[in-house]
């Protein structure tokens, strides 16, 4: 049974004094059969009351307000976590009654929410090409396993070239992007054929080099398979997501999940720090460790118009074409 500390900083830097900084949390980590946590220490700066409450989805969701005025925020999340292997599905020799199973969960509530499909302009050449992967005889775990296959090989993954602001469309131009992105796709995908998918966010826990998404969040797909539940896809490595992948939350996309996000009171710009540490030796050992700069991610770095600057260029965008 695998046992992992891992630590989770977040850092908004402004350009000068804000306040009122009201933000949401998903930073707990899911509890159930195959994952439990044995210790979870969250700091924040100013140290705020966080409220927490269970969301739609299922998730532990954390709010908080940091009312005095401030030049940066801090929210630093540890946890020790032990996951546990979960058995794959067996494949049914009779691959007919579980698409049959699949068309009945079309009209139920836990599943409706997880087969819409996002329009893009791209949809149509996606259909073709899932009609191409897909082969008659293969049940919904073979094909799951065909689809992630095929976004694994056919995007390339580079940072940077996308944002978790980055549409559908632009995705499928550029045929690249990182793991939220391959995780949209191949629920894109699942959904076109009446498979229930899901989008998750977490980490990826291993010290097998070369697997993308280490020293940073991560995040995969999850697909319902009949007889056997929900089980996580990781497009970004051709994988199962199993033990070496720690579950924050689920939900219909990355906005459902956003480990962290919130407004503030001011008219300065701010740039975002991300950073995680994972460690695999020192469960529980007490010990205070200093994240290495190199595990620094998603790093915004020049400072960026908050939600209410954006939100006034809009307006005047908008007006300035009501007068042309």
């Amino acid at each position: 049974m695998p046992e992992f500390e891992i630590e989770h900083i977040t850092r908004y830097i402004y350009e000068g004094a804000v306040r009122d900084s009201a933000n949401q949390i998903i930073l707990f980590p899911i509890k159930d059969a195959y994952q439990d946590v044995l210790k979870q220490e969250i700091t924040i700066t100013g140290n705020p009351v966080v409220d927490t409450y269970i969301d739609y989805y299922g998730n532990e969701v954390g709010s908080f307000t940091y009312s005095e005025p401030h030049w940066y925020l801090n929210i630093n999340s540890k946890i020790w976590v032990t996951t546990k292997h979960r058995e794959l599905p067996v494949n049914d020799i009779f691959p007919a009654h579980q698409w049959e199973d699949l068309k009945r969960l079309q009209f139920m509530v836990p599943y409706i929410d997880f087969l819409k499909q996002e329009y893009f302009d791209g949809l149509n050449e996606l259909r073709v090409i899932v009609e191409q992967e897909r082969l008659k005889d293969d049940t919904p775990y073979q094909v799951a396993l065909r689809f992630c296959q095929y976004v694994y090989e056919d995007f390339t993954y580079i940072k940077g070239v996308t944002t978790v602001e980055t549409k559908l469309d632009e995705i499928w131009k550029l045929k690249a992007g990182v793991c939220q992105d391959f995780a949209h796709i191949l629920m894109e995908m699942l959904r076109m054929v009446q498979i229930p998918a899901r989008y998750v966010s977490g980490y990826i826990c291993t010290s097998r080099n070369g697997m993308r998404g280490e020293g940073a969040t991560h995040a995969w797909a999850e697909a319902y398979i009949p007889d056997y539940g929900w089980l996580g896809i990781d497009p970004t490595n051709n994988c199962i997501a199993n033990e070496s992948h720690v579950r924050l939350a689920v939900g219909r996309n990355f906005l459902d999940c956003s480990p962290v996000k919130g407004v503030y009171k001011g008219s300065s710009g701010h740039k975002l720090e991300v950073a995680v540490s994972v460690d695999e030796d020192n469960v529980l050992n007490g010990n205070d460790r200093q994240i290495n700069e190199a595990h620094v991610t998603n790093t915004v770095t020049e400072f960026t118009k908050n939600s209410y600057q954006r939100h006034m260029e809009i307006i005047q965008q908008q007006q300035q074409q009501q007068q042309q």
